[in-house]
């Protein structure tokens, strides 16, 4: 294992299969020096464990644990393209998604479940720009759904 996988085992957690394409298109891309990740659900085991708007029906502590899964299956994805994530030089960028009841307005509280994760996974490396968006539905009525764009070395 990875130095980066070891941590994700010290932290008491796993790092899973790649999530499957639910549509015509790939976790992730790699070009040059960059890997592109599609947007990762919080997908468990290939199901979500929890849907509806953040707001109403789930709750921002969960949509928070929900944007957490959503790190470890895009950290996932990127090791489907370049193999070892000791590669990974930092992670640049996070776009995150929150399906939102209408008057729910903590989108950033949500995706700072992905960005803490990926700290925690990969300190500085880890330190990201990032845009946290509130939108009226996502696939499979998802909570959160959450792409990054990663740099990464030989």
């Amino acid at each position: 294992m990875s130095a980066v996988e070891d941590r994700i085992a010290e932290l008491g957690l796993a790092l899973p299969d790649v999530v499957p394409p639910l549509a015509a298109y790939q976790p992730a891309v790699r070009t040059g020096a960059y890997v592109f990740t599609s947007g990762q659900l919080p997908l468990v085991d290939g199901k979500l464990p929890v849907t509806g708007k953040v707001g109403a029906e789930v709750t921002a502590e969960e949509a928070k644990e929900l944007a957490a899964r959503c790190a470890l299956n895009g950290l996932a994805a990127v090791k489907s393209v370049i193999g070892d994530l000791d590669r990974v030089v930092r992670v640049v960028k996070v776009v995150g998604f929150v399906a939102s009841a209408p008057d729910f307005t903590g989108q950033p509280g949500v995706i700072n479940g992905t960005s803490e994760l990926l700290g925690e996974i990969l300190g500085d490396k880890g330190v990201h720009a990032r845009s946290a968006v509130g939108v009226a539905v996502l696939p499979l009525d998802a909570p959160v759904e959450v792409e990054f764009l990663v740099e990464v070395g030989d």
